[in-house]
This record gives C-alpha cells, sequence and structure tokens, in this order.
C-alpha cells in the first residue's frame, strides 16, 4: 500500500498490553512531529528562498548570498533544426556516462533524438586523490567508448553535464567553486574545468574532442525537456544532490552585462541555509549529518532532501528511538550502529512495502535487526516522515523559483513546465506526489506541469552543444 500512511488504527495491534502499544505509538508520533511542517511554515521557507535568490543575483549582494544564482550562459533553447552527431558527458555523482547523441529529423520533419550511452564507475581513489587522475580516469573512459562505437577517427562536438558548483565565464568556461557530493579532487577547485578535460584528452593523444559547451544537470534536464514541452523553462534535479534552474530575466542578472531576452541561472540552491537561513527549521538529526559529512555548514538544504542523506537521517532517528526503548526492545545491531548503514533505497522499499510488512522485515533482518510487527509500522512511519518533509522542504524550493518568475514578468496567471530528474524525484513511491502536491498548493496563480526527464543530462547537454554549434549561445557585448 504505496503511499498510504501509517496511522495508528492501521497499527498492529497487541490484545495483551494494548494500552501500552497506544503508548508507545503516541511517543513515537511525538518525537516525529518534528518533521512535520504546516503551510505556514512552508511559504516562510519559500520566502527566505526568494530573498537570497534575490541577493544572489544582485551584484553587491552575491558574494555574501547563500544562493549563488549562476549564469550560465544558455540563452536559447533548441529550434530543433540542429542535427548531426554528438558526444556527452555526465559527471554529478559517484558514476560518469558517455553518451552518443545523434539529432536529426524524421518524415514529418518532427524531431528525433537517438542516444548510446554507456555508465562507468569512479574509483574513490579518483574521486578524493588530484583533478589530474580524475579527469585522466574520465578521457580514459572516453576513449574506451569511442573504440566500442569505432569513432575514435571523428571529432565530434562534446557537451559536457558538471555539476558541481561553477562560475562561467563563457559557455565553455567555467571555474569550480567548490567540490560537493563527498568529491574531494585536489587542484579542480578555483581552476577551468573544461580547462582539466581538454588537458587530459591532450595527456592521452589518442582521440580528438571539442568541447563546445559544458552545463550544470539542471540546466541540460531542462534542455532535455524542452524538446518534449516547449513551456519547459525549469529544470530542477532531486538524487544524491538537489538543485534547479530557470530563465530568468536578463535585466535582473547583474552579473553579465545585458537587458534583453532570459539567460538559464543556475541557482545551486543545495547551499541555502548556509548563513543560517534555515536554523529553526534544521533537528538534531541534520546536525549531525552535517557535522559528519565531508563538508559541514554547507549545502545545509541539499542535506534535507537529497538522496545522499535521506537514509542516514532515518538511520539517526531510528537510533534516537532505540535509545528511548520505543523500538527493537531498546537493543539496536551493530550494523545499524554504524554510520551510513541504512541506505536511502531501503527508504524507498520501505515505503513500497504491499502492508504484509515482508519486505521491511526483510530489510531490518539484513542490517542485523529481528523486528516485531510494531517495529516494522514504527519504521515505516519514521521513513514517511524524513521523506515527506524532504518532498514539502523541496516543493517550497521549487514554489519559490515559480513565483519570483511570474513576479518578473508581471503575469497574473502563468503557465510553465517543470524538467524532473533525479532517482529520489524517480524511484521513491511517494516523494512525487507529495512534493507537486506542496507545489501547487504553495503557487495558486500558476499552472505548473512536471515532466520526467529521460536520459536528461546527457541528452541535455548534446542539445545544448547542437545550440552552441549553431551560435545561438549568447554572446554577450557592452
Amino acid at each position: 500500500m504505496p503511499c498510504v500512511s501509517s496511522h495508528l488504527d492501521q497499527m498492529v495491534k497487541m490484545p495483551c498490553s494494548y494500552s501500552s502499544v497506544v503508548d508507545k505509538i503516541l511517543m513515537v508520533e511525538q518525537i516525529l512531529s518534528e518533521f512535520r511542517l504546516n503551510k505556514e511554515e512552508l511559504k516562510e521557507v519559500m520566502k527566505r528562498m526568494q530573498r537570497e535568490m534575490i541577493r544572489g543575483l544582485r551584484l553587491e549582494t552575491h558574494e555574501e548570498a547563500s544562493v549563488k544564482m549562476l549564469p550560465t550562459y544558455v540563452c536559447s533553447t533548441p529550434e530543433g533544426s540542429e542535427v548531426g552527431d554528438f558526444l556527452a558527458l555526465d559527471l554529478g555523482g559517484t558514476n560518469f556516462r558517455v553518451m552518443l547523441v545523434k539529432v536529426g529529423a524524421d518524415e514529418e520533419r518532427s524531431w528525433k533524438v537517438e542516444t548510446k550511452n554507456q555508465m562507468y564507475s569512479i574509483p574513490e581513489d579518483a574521486m578524493t586523490g588530484t583533478a589530474e587522475m580524475l579527469f585522466d580516469y574520465i578521457a580514459e573512459c572516453m576513449s574506451d567508448f569511442l573504440d566500442k562505437h569505432h569513432i575514435k577517427h571523428k571529432k565530434l562536438p562534446l557537451g559536457f553535464t558538471f555539476s558541481f558548483p561553477v562560475r562561467h565565464e563563457d559557455i565553455d568556461k567555467g571555474i569550480l567553486l567548490n567540490w560537493t557530493k563527498g568529491f574531494k579532487a585536489s587542484g579542480a577547485e578555483g581552476n577551468n574545468v573544461v580547462g582539466l578535460l581538454r588537458d587530459a584528452i591532450k595527456r592521452r593523444g589518442d582521440f580528438e574532442m571539442d568541447v563546445v559547451a559544458m552545463v550544470n544537470d539542471t540546466v541540460a534536464t531542462m534542455i532535455s525537456c524542452y524538446y518534449e514541452d516547449r513551456s519547459c523553462e525549469v529544470g530542477m534535479i532531486v538524487g544524491t544532490g538537489c538543485n534547479a534552474c530557470y530563465m530568468e530575466e536578463m535585466r535582473t542578472v547583474e552579473l553579465v552585462e545585458g537587458e534583453e531576452g532570459r539567460m538559464c541561472v543556475n541557482t545551486e540552491w543545495g547551499a541555502f541555509g548556509d548563513n543560517g537561513e534555515l536554523e529553526d527549521f534544521r533537528l538534531e538529526y541534520d546536525r549531525v549529518v552535517d557535522e559528519t559529512s565531508v563538508n559541514p555548514g554547507q549545502q545545509l538544504y541539499e542535506k534535507l532532501i537529497s538522496g545522499k542523506y535521506m537514509g542516514e537521517l532515518v538511520r539517526l532517528v531510528l537510533m534516537k528511538l532505540v535509545n528511548e526503548d520505543l523500538l527493537f526492545n531498546g537493543e539496536a545491531s551493530e550494523t545499524l550502529k554504524t554510520r551510513g548503514s541504512f541506505e536511502t533505497r531501503y527508504v524507498s522499499q520501505v515505503e513500497s512495502d504491499s502492508g504484509d510488512r515482508k519486505q521491511i522485515y526483510n530489510i531490518l533482518s539484513s542490517l542485523g535487526v529481528l523486528p516485531s510487527e510494531l517495529d516494522c509500522d514504527i519504521v515505516r512511519l519514521v521513513c514517511e516522515s524524513v521523506s515527506t518533509r524532504s518532498a514539502h522542504m523541496c516543493g517550497a524550493g521549487l514554489a519559490g523559483v515559480i513565483n519570483l518568475m511570474r513576479e518578473r514578468r508581471s503575469q497574473e496567471a502563468l503557465k510553465i513546465t517543470v524538467g524532473v530528474d533525479g532517482s529520489v524525484y524517480k524511484l521513491h513511491p511517494c516523494f512525487r506526489d507529495r512534493f507537486h502536491k506542496i507545489v501547487w498548493d504553495l503557487t495558486p496563480h500558476c499552472e505548473i506541469t512536471f515532466i520526467q526527464s529521460e536520459e536528461g543530462s546527457g541528452r541535455g547537454a548534446a542539445l545544448i552543444s547542437a545550440v552552441a554549434c549553431k551560435m545561438a549561445a549568447c554572446m554577450l557585448t557592452q
């Protein structure tokens, strides 16, 4: 029974000690009530997000703003007339993807996009070693892919999806501000990422590549979805990380000269809260997750939402309940006591349980715990509480973005499509519905459609390369 809340009347009843069961559930509910946010609280999150977005766009407050609102230099959207073969790279998590994208037109002159791709796993030493090691590994994967598809002799235009905070100086030049998502490769921060990739390709010397565009995964998702729906002007990722981009009026993007038209802005909203804007919303579990992360004090909004942290938040709540003698007879296994042992995929699996508790029982057994039926119900409640707060927090942020777009355009009603990608959005059984509902509730004057991106990051990067090849990228002059 996915997406059905496990309320008291659904709980297993134990006739011999019914009152003690009820007492236990009420105490658990009391602890979990901290995760519930009412509409007024979510409106407050939305307003604070908008405040930081505006500060990020303004020249005088950009440096101190937590939401950096980085210009992407993507101003044009594909017209459907770009044809040819393009290569796309997608680096944004522990897996790295190489993709060949063929863009053409069919008999009806409608767009046709074909893709072939391969996933490569990034070794820990490449993630945390030097930039040279990381980019040499990426170039090695590219070489392998080109060999397999017999296209090493071709010099293809390349679009690079690079899903970390970057300050763009042009569509093919961006300075890495800081690593996120567990990456720590030294010598990359403060340097041009495209330059690091070009150097690695040069060091190999066995193929040539024309790197024409570098984009964030949110931007690539937006562009990819634009091919499906011309109203798509927002891109969002909810997976290992969480971020959004949207088409902003050029006149308000003070970091770039020019008044006409619109430019896609990468919000980098994961860092919202880094200046204390979310202190009254952060719980004890959030503080532990942050303190034990590779980047304490950074990406605080993302740490409330994304898949990288959701499982650990659940584990910390379970440990609290064990310590309060409300779960597993007050005893946790050594595995459950270990940081990172409760994976985010377990949250999805627990909430997908059909109601017979078998799936929940199997997960807990694999963690060294032998749960009662009541324990299984409590674990489900915990998962629902953490994932629902994640969906609601994320929804408040997106509502802030869309309401600001409507105000900027002075439109009484805004009709818009949001392209979304990411494992949490795609795979969690209830996240999508909870998230959509909050966004719609908080945007009464907007008509919002959500479309799920398929192969968004890679395909979008290739399509942006196609646009760049047509010289449709912004070439801004004074």
